[in-house]
């Protein structure tokens, strides 16, 4: 199975009424998010389940992604994807949902980097990873277990971005060591 995590898009610093919880996604953060779902569809990233914080940001993250993407189902909310939820929380709701196929969820940090490192090395501080708004990590899992991950890649929301615009030829390439650039 591969999961996608990603992290919600660009948010208000603060909202109206309702405090953190309540912040929603900018104009230019939803306009972003956007990109970055062409940018995954140019990637043919699919998820059979998309799972989602229920606060606003991630939400509506989600739904965009959705929206944009035909290979995205509607986005079902898993209360542990929510702020401040740790990484053995997330894990366990993920596992208890059963076995669903490629799975993509959207939700905040740093619990989304600690998920990340547990399920790569076993513990939330075993590596040093930050998700910026809109960075995605595609893993591949044979069980949502700690320590039963590879790291397939990893995307700065800039680069999904320019994907998204069909503008790949400024996505540069860098040869790999010890390998001539063509």
């Amino acid at each position: 199975m591969r999961l996608y995590v990603v992290r919600h898009g660009v948010a208000e610093a603060e909202a109206r009424s309702g405090g953190d919880a309540a912040r929603r996604l900018t104009p230019a953060g939803r306009a972003k998010v956007r990109k970055i779902a062409r940018g995954l569809r140019r990637l043919r990233v699919t998820a059979d389940v998309v799972f989602t914080s229920p606060l606003p940001r991630a939400a509506e993250t989600a739904a965009l992604l959705a929206a944009e993407h035909d290979g995205l189902p509607a986005p079902v909310e898993l209360p542990a994807l929510a702020t401040g939820s740790a990484p053995s929380t997330m894990l366990r709701a993920l596992v208890r949902q059963g076995r669903r196929g490629d799975l993509m969820i959207v939700g905040h940090e740093p619990g989304l980097s600690q998920l990340v490192a547990v399920l790569l090395t076993g513990s939330p501080d075993g590596m040093a990873i930050e998700l910026k708004k809109g960075g995605v990590v595609a893993l591949s899992l044979d069980r949502l277990a700690a320590r039963r991950a590879t790291l397939l890649w990893a995307s700065t929301p800039r680069a999904l971005r320019r994907l998204g615009r069909g503008r790949v030829s400024e996505v540069r390439r860098r040869p790999a060591p010890g390998r001539p650039a063509n």
